[in-house]
């Protein structure tokens, strides 16, 4: 038997929500052991100008306890 634990994250790229999501599960993987998986909670823009300025993902991480 195994459990398994989520936390969320915030990610942010000046490229992409896909940059964002990746840079975040690579950061999640640095720290947390055996994750699993994630869930896209919410996804959202900084506009500045009249121009995007940035993406941000707010993601679940799951990850296994040993």
């Amino acid at each position: 038997m195994s459990v398994a634990r989520t936390t969320e994250i915030t990610a942010s790229s000046k490229k992409s929500f896909d940059d964002a999501l990746a840079s975040g599960i690579k950061r999640a993987a640095k720290t947390l052991e055996n994750v699993t998986g994630a869930w896209i909670k919410d996804q959202e823009l900084v506009v500045d100008k009249g121009k995007i300025a940035e993406y941000k993902v707010r993601m679940k991480v799951t990850f296994v306890l040993k």
